[in-house]
């Protein structure tokens, strides 16, 4: 899918004028620091794919950037620097600041004007492209073939159990962190042919686009999924029941959440590598339940109970439909908002982490929304809205945990842990 074309609009709407206060700098975009021939510099990676890739700037010039806070102008800025004696021309200023504006850095004119066309412009397309594709995992079909041989070539544990195979909740960590992660998880779907799967997903992004979402927890595309290993389409005869009673179940029909959405595309990739079959996905994104930890029968209580009676009167007993559901669990640490090194906290994040996930393999939704809103979600368990979804709909499962891990982000101060469950349904299950 090509981009929109937007150099007359840019030169229009880019900052020029040193008189007025600058545009914030976009609070969604993450600075890294990096070391290069011995140079400190700041990388910019912005997780919505607005920003010009890559976007570098050396870590002296990086220092203005505390000034891009709505307060200056490129004058006031030019002061600033006089009076710590370091001069520089106004004209040099702008043509800086405007070079920022273009790489689309700032939340300016230019920036939105940018934004809303990327978004229409998707929205109207009928395949969606991989995003991850080159960066979590190759964009080469054989060489993406390569890794996953040599990862499925190792022995598993056998995930054995009375009952159909009904779902999986399985990590989206990125495969270069988490790869033996997602073979633990998907290796006992193998056998199965599912006609359809609905697909239960994190959606981390629908909150950057307020009000778009405002009141709507799910979110569905009818777009195909294009990935280096082939197309796999929509059941559209599914989305055109979503969309009738949208009204109920607060779904949207607005799918510009799934443009860089990854927790869909990496489940994808593991389905068309271990099947050989055709099958149609129902692709759900679940935004937060927040509002569900202060009034359970609230607005977004009603619209989740609502999409949970529909998607269990559809498929709950249905033998070509596999439920599939995406999800990590604590994001802990200085990169996530706490004070603290999430060193700190291990011990009682992994027990978190064994009550979450036994109360998810008992398969009680009510369980985990108490223990979740308790605090607050204190930890940010990620998968939570989609698993507590899945659970909802589903009956007279039960399931087994088939992994854990912690990766320690350690040079961020920053964890994330994941894990897998694998679900099956007998008459007998407890409920």
């Amino acid at each position: 899918m090509s981009k929109p074309n937007s150099n007359n609009d840019r030169d229009q709407l880019l900052v020029n004028d040193v008189q007025k206060k600058l545009p914030p700098l976009r609070a969604d975009i993450e600075m890294i620091p990096v070391n290069r021939d011995e140079k400190e510099l700041i990388y910019f990676h912005d997780p919505q794919g607005y920003l010009v890739k890559p976007f570098v700037l050396d870590k002296q010039i990086a220092m203005l950037l505390p000034m891009l806070n709505g307060q200056y102008s490129i004058r006031d800025i030019g002061e600033e620097l006089k009076r710590h004696g370091n001069e520089v021309e106004e004209q040099q200023l702008l043509d800086f600041f405007r070079q920022l504006d273009s790489a689309r850095l700032l939340l300016s004119p230019w920036f939105r004007h940018y934004k809303t066309e990327v978004e229409e412009h998707f929205e109207k397309a009928e395949v969606r492209p991989a995003a991850c594709a080159g960066l979590s995992y190759p964009y080469d079909e054989n060489e993406l073939r390569k890794m996953l041989d040599t990862a499925f070539s190792t022995n598993g544990a056998d995930a054995g159990g009375k009952g159909r195979i009904k779902a999986l909740y399985a990590p989206h960590i990125d495969p270069r962190i988490g790869l033996d992660a997602y073979v633990g998880a998907f290796r006992p779907l193998t056998g199965l042919k599912p006609a359809r799967v609905v697909m239960l997903a994190t959606s981390h992004y629908a909150g950057m686009y307020h009000p778009v979402y405002d009141g709507k927890p799910f979110i569905v595309t009818r777009k195909s999924f294009e990935t280096p290993l082939g197309v796999v389409s929509v059941d559209q005869k599914t989305v055109d029941l979503l969309e009738s009673k949208a009204g109920d179940t607060g779904c949207s029909m607005q799918d510009r959440a799934h443009r860089n959405e990854h927790s869909i595309e990496l489940h994808l990739l593991f389905l068309q590598y271990i099947w050989s079959h055709s099958f149609e996905v129902v692709p759900l994104l679940v935004g937060s339940l927040e509002e569900m930890f202060y009034k359970k029968d609230g607005d977004i209580g009603q619209k989740v109970d609502a999409m949970a009676s529909l998607l269990r009167d559809q498929f709950d007993k249905d033998d070509d439909t596999l439920f599939l559901i995406s999800g990590d669990l604590a994001h802990v640490g200085k990169k996530f908002g706490d004070r603290e090194p999430a060193s700190s906290f291990f011990e009682e994040v992994k027990y978190f982490d064994r009550t979450f996930m036994e109360h998810a393999a008992e398969g009680k939704e009510e369980k985990l929304l108490s223990l979740i809103g308790d605090d607050y979600d204190r930890y940010r368990i990620c998968g939570f809205p989609p698993l507590f979804t899945a659970l909802s709909a589903l009956t007279d499962v039960s399931g087994t945990v088939t992994g854990y891990e912690l990766w320690d982000e350690r040079e961020q101060e920053s964890a994330v842990t994941y894990g897998s469950l694998l679900y099956r349904q007998t008459p007998e299950a407890p409920r």
